[in-house]
């Protein structure tokens, strides 16, 4: 199934691609950093920042989109999505934004074009929540962090 979205550059995204899946068994489209080329964004260990995407959508009702970190980043050099997965809801309209982290060693030196996060296209359910006196019992009833095993 394909969902359309609406996609709309602005000023200081003008001229980077359009974020896609990069194989077709891809789950996620890659997001570029929109920064200026003349200008490199540095992230400083332990240190985080905002990366804009240059973009803005307007996904379908019933739909969100998740912002995730991309593996080679995080496996490569310890950089990462830091409120992952972040997420942009159906109703938002204005830039998809980055909040990368960087947990490396070295001091991570972003450019203009380049991959920093992927956006995976989900739909969300309707949820409505109603209050009980009691829940239902399960095998493992109140169990918490660790309770299954190793």
């Amino acid at each position: 199934m394909t969902v359309r979205i609406a996609v709309k550059w602005l000023e200081h995204g003008l001229g980077l691609p359009l974020p896609r899946q990069q194989t077709s068994g891809a789950a996620g489209l890659d997001l570029a950093a929109a920064i200026d080329a003349d200008d490199p964004l540095t992230i400083a260990p332990g240190d985080f920042a905002m990366v804009p995407t240059g973009l803005a959508i307007a996904l379908p009702e019933g739909y969100e989109a998740q912002i995730r970190p991309r593996s080679g980043l995080a496996a490569k050099y310890g950089v990462t999505v830091l409120n992952s997965p972040g997420t942009v809801d159906a109703d938002y309209r204005g830039e998809v934004q980055i909040l990368l982290i960087n947990h490396g060693k070295m001091p991570f030196v972003l450019r203009r074009g380049d991959r920093v996060a992927q956006m995976v296209v989900a739909p969300v359910s309707a949820v409505e929540m109603v209050e009980v006196h009691e829940l239902d019992t399960t095998e493992r009833g109140g169990g918490g962090h660790g309770s299954t095993g190793r």
